[in-house]
């Protein structure tokens, strides 16, 4: 059952959406290749070593493919944490999801939120935040300067366009 607030809600136009993921430059396939790769370059140097009599290390060798694929896992288990942020006429709403499920989310006013950007000469903007009524929200955490850059002047193209109101495009 739904009220009449969660239907206005569902049927107003979105001005911006934008779904930010972290990126992740090797997907499953190249992280099999990899650690295929390195499984061998390991077990060659391994075999190595015990034609050499020096057996006990070639354990050693097994440990360190098996930290590097943990520590591959542990980098695509954070990987499934996401940001959307969607600005309608009436809102502007940014949903937070962790890498352990998390969800938090924010709902501000669109008439009363500027944005706030941390920036430095030589990195270019390190930070995008959201401020409205005392509230400061950083937002974009996943992208790299350039994208951030890119991503606060849309968002802010979105939230001059919530001040404005709706437009109306009489039929004729």
């Amino acid at each position: 059952m739904s009220t009449g607030n969660e239907f206005e809600r569902e049927s107003e136009v979105q001005i911006f959406s934008a779904l930010l993921t972290p990126h992740r430059s090797l997907n499953r396939t190249g992280f099999l290749a990899v650690m295929l790769f390195l499984s061998v370059v390991s077990f060659v140097t391994g075999i190595a070593f015990l034609m050499m009599g020096a057996w006990p290390v070639f354990g050693f060798f097994g440990l360190d493919v098996l930290v590097i694929w943990w520590a591959f896992k542990v980098n695509f288990r954070t990987a499934r944490a996401s940001e959307e942020i969607v600005v309608t006429v009436s809102e502007l709403r940014v949903r937070r999801i962790s890498h352990r499920g998390h969800v938090a989310e924010w709902v501000f006013n669109p008439l009363w939120v500027k944005l706030d950007l941390e920036a430095d000469e030589e990195f270019g903007i390190e930070r995008v935040y959201l401020v409205s009524r005392g509230r400061r929200l950083s937002v974009g955490i996943f992208l790299g300067p350039d994208e951030k850059a890119s991503f606060s002047k849309a968002l802010l193209d979105a939230l001059n366009a919530a001040k404005r109101g709706p437009t109306y495009n009489p039929v004729t």
